[in-house]
């Protein structure tokens, strides 16, 4: 038996493929924040805005895992994924999975584009792959509250 020196391996790297789950949704929103705050918003503050206080495990680096759970009408939701694309004060792309009462299960993918507009930021959220209308429905009524939220932070 002979011995060989392992190598390292950079890690694989696999976004989702949606093209059996077509349903998406956009939303765009002025905000009053500029680029840079609302990038650290989401890869950096999520527990400011949007996540239970200290229950965010979240290193912003892409293909890195992550976690964080939201506490709505006394329910804990836990949400999953991992960064796709991470461009500074332009872009944040990452998955999406949350259970039964969201994307049951589904590696969804959320994009947020950032631009300038003004003293503060047009942002455009994409999120795309749904496994049914109602899940797609359910985030569609639930995104424009959940932006409100980040632009009061």
């Amino acid at each position: 038996m002979s011995s060989k020196t392992s190598e390292a391996r950079e890690p694989i790297f696999c976004p989702p493929d949606l093209t059996q789950r077509p349903l998406q949704l956009t939303v765009d929103r002025t905000m009053t924040a500029s680029p840079s705050i609302l990038f650290r918003a989401w890869t950096e503050q999520l527990d400011r805005w949007f996540a239970a206080p200290g229950a965010v495990l979240m290193t912003p680096e892409v293909n890195t895992p992550f976690f964080w759970e939201t506490h709505f009408e006394g329910q804990r939701h836990p949400h999953y994924g991992r960064f796709l694309r991470l461009e500074p004060d332009t872009l944040v792309e990452l998955t999406w999975v949350t259970g039964a009462g969201g994307t049951k299960g589904a590696e969804t993918v959320v994009t947020v584009e950032l631009s300038p507009s003004g003293s503060g930021t047009h942002l455009k959220l994409t999120h795309a792959g749904f496994p049914d209308e109602e899940s797609r429905n359910r985030h569609e009524q639930a995104w424009p509250e959940v932006l409100k939220q980040l632009d009061l932070a």
